[in-house]
């Protein structure tokens, strides 16, 4: 998990202030300390005192009456949930505020680019989170070319780390499994841009949650639990159900480019099996309708189960018979066919038998695509009850020996 940093202590620019107003007079220490104390934010009343007197910061100098002024005009305008200051703690603020815009445009109905302008948002949210961490950490994210200058806009602003440096540098907070989610997401955004994408929000999904998550789990973290977005953003209204046939055939029929296809299947080719299934690289749930008779629970419309519990292992079970089907190659349905007694029914008299039966109608029972192109299909226990079947019925077509 990212390393919390103390939050407790005078920047520089605050020491300054400091000297400003002791230099401007009328105030005690203790009112002095009430300019910098908040709740969430406890600074010792003797780093006053010592300032004061000379024995720390004594190179650190007196801000100008211009910026104390600044200062005493803006303040208080820290914000009473978070604590955070609208300029002091920029960063963090804008952060928050991007990734608020990013769950909440995700969320609204409305929306037909829900993946894209999230993944879009959340870059920023934790470019700038990442941005904060460093500046208190001291490093110099400042964008530089080969020869060590720095790199600048057309009109002389500079250019700092985009996400993906932010995620090199050996200084970087967060854990591989949500540094691989953001990678994930970023190679995602450089396929998508200025193209047309459909239906990409199914494929997303768990990647999308786990960026959510993980960035809550940041800011709490290295910025405190008051920074938290748990508290604001609530559950979503789902108003449709999806059957698991009606599942199918929108995995079918996404339409995605194959180039996003490609992109997807690249970056997961070689991922380790630990990551690709961490939740902090990709989030799922089972969703499953509940009923209740505890007064005090019939209010919750969802019920987080603890893994290795009674009720956990209950609905694992159920899972594994309702949809960990065992599934057969092709190849494998002729080689149990022949290993049955059925030597002559090969690969060519099985395409002719799944004509003939219609074996891939998606109503019947026998098969599925196993991937989202639509292009392969496996085949159920049912197809080999029927595929024997057939066989029995027509012995010798298939050089079955006679029995005596």
């Amino acid at each position: 998990m990212p390393k919390q940093i103390a939050g407790n202590s005078l920047t520089t620019a605050e020491v300054s202030l400091v000297k400003a107003l002791v230099r401007e007079g009328g105030r005690s220490n203790q009112d002095i300390l009430a300019f910098f104390s908040r709740p969430g934010r406890s600074i010792n009343q003797g780093r006053i005192a010592e300032i004061t007197k000379g024995r720390r910061y004594a190179t650190v100098p007196a801000a100008s009456p211009g910026e104390l002024r600044a200062f005493l005009s803006r303040w208080p305008e820290h914000d009473l949930v978070t604590g955070l200051h609208p300029v002091d703690d920029e960063l963090v603020v804008k952060a928050r505020e991007a990734m608020l815009n990013a769950i909440g445009g995700y969320n609204n109905p409305r929306t037909l680019f829900r993946s894209e302008c999230f993944i879009v948002l959340a870059v920023i949210a934790w470019t700038y989170l990442l941005h904060w961490y460093y500046r208190r950490l001291g490093v110099d994210y400042r964008s530089r070319k080969d020869d060590g200058s720095l790199l600048t806009t057309a009109h002389g602003a500079q250019k700092h780390w985009e996400l993906e440096t932010c995620l090199r540098a050996p200084e970087c907070p967060l854990d591989d499994a949500v540094k691989t989610n953001l990678r994930f997401l970023i190679a995602i955004r450089h396929e998508v841009e200025h193209q047309m994408t459909r239906k990409i929000d199914d494929a997303l999904s768990a990647k999308v949650q786990a960026c959510a998550l993980n960035f809550n789990a940041a800011l709490k973290q290295l910025c405190g639990p008051r920074c938290s977005l748990d508290r604001g953003v609530t559950i979503a209204i789902q108003l449709a159900g999806i059957e698991r046939e009606q599942r199918n055939m929108l995995l079918r029929d996404m339409d995605l480019p194959p180039s996003l296809l490609a992109a997807q299947a690249a970056f997961e080719r070689d991922l380790p099996e630990e990551v690709a299934r961490d939740d902090r690289y990709a989030w799922r749930v089972m969703m499953v309708q509940r009923n209740t008779n505890s007064k005090g629970a019939a209010d919750e419309v969802v019920t987080f189960v603890k893994p290795g519990s009674e009720l956990d292992g209950e609905i694992q079970r159920v899972l594994v018979k309702e949809l960990e089907r065992r599934k057969y190659r092709p190849s494998q349905i002729v080689a149990a066919v022949q290993a049955a007694g059925y030597p002559d029914f090969g690969q060519y008299q099985h395409t002719l038998l799944v004509k003939e039966l219609k074996a891939k109608d998606p109503k019947k029972p026998f098969g599925a695509f196993v991937d989202i192109q639509h292009k392969e299909w496996w085949w159920y226990q049912a197809w080999l009850d029927e595929v024997l079947h057939h066989c029995g019925e027509n012995p010798a077509r298939y050089g079955a020996t006679p029995t005596v």
